[in-house]
């Protein structure tokens, strides 16, 4: 989308320090670098939003039943607990696609379904780049999660950094991404290693600033193409979610 030019008057210190904030990898030019702070500036500092990654083939593993109710049922459940309100679902264009849309049809969240054909989760999440107007979470469509996401939240927003990534230990970390901890940041992420030194992995949800975009360029696996990178920029934040969590299939 082509963006409207204006021209502003600053003064030279300022200038000056709006420069200083262009680091060649988040930030990589000066306008870049104003967009950026204004809209830091300006939005509420609260997270409200969530996109849950379905793919098509597992549509159906959205319908099974899970605690007396549907698996997309109890996610969006889990939103709504957690003050979320905005929930996107990328899916594609499937025979259960009116199932899933009939389930969902008298929640109390504002829930909007995005058919869309991508190569990848990356490429699917940012096909709704667009609609993302601050803070956001993102889960995988196969995955049940129950813990204190408000806290996970705040602690994002505490951090100031481009992406949280939910963790949990387990004994046996084969399928799983895994995660090296320094303190609060991930430096290292590897997807589904064959060996891994560590018991710490990826519990499949995550929270991003909006600006996370501006590194999806010849991205389209979040775990293979973006988690690894945010590693090495420092920009990547481990929270424990010490709840509930299953893998449906």
């Amino acid at each position: 989308m082509t963006k409207p030019k204006i021209a502003i008057s600053l003064d030279k210190p300022l200038l000056d320090l709006i420069d200083s904030k262009v680091d060649g990898n988040v930030i990589r030019s000066r306008s870049q670098a104003m967009e950026y702070f204004l809209r830091k500036g300006l939005r509420e500092q609260s997270v409200n939003t969530a996109v849950i990654l379905l793919s098509g083939e597992h549509q159906k593993t959205s319908l099974k039943q899970l605690k007396g109710k549907t698996l997309i049922r109890n996610q969006l459940d889990f939103f709504k607990n957690n003050s979320i309100s905005n929930v996107f679902i990328v899916t594609q264009h499937t025979k259960d696609i009116k199932s899933l849309l009939n389930e969902i049809a008298d929640s109390s969240l504002n829930v909007e379904v995005i058919e869309k054909e991508a190569k990848g989760n990356a490429k699917a999440l940012e096909s709704i780049r667009e609609k993302i107007k601050g803070n956001f979470i993102v889960m995988s469509g196969d995955t049940y999660n129950d813990f204190d996401l408000i806290k996970m939240a705040s602690k994002h927003l505490e951090m100031d950094k481009m992406a949280t990534m939910g963790l949990m230990t387990r004994e046996k970390t084969a399928g799983y991404g895994t995660a090296i901890l320094d303190g609060d940041f991930i430096i290292d992420f590897e997807e589904k290693p064959r060996h891994s030194s560590t018991q710490i992995v990826n519990a499949g949800i995550y929270i991003f600033k909006p600006e996370i975009f501006e590194l999806f360029d010849n991205v389209n696996s979040l775990e293979k193409g973006l988690f690894p990178k945010l590693a090495r920029m420092k920009q990547l934040i481990g929270f424990f979610t010490y709840g509930e969590y299953l893998h449906m299939e």
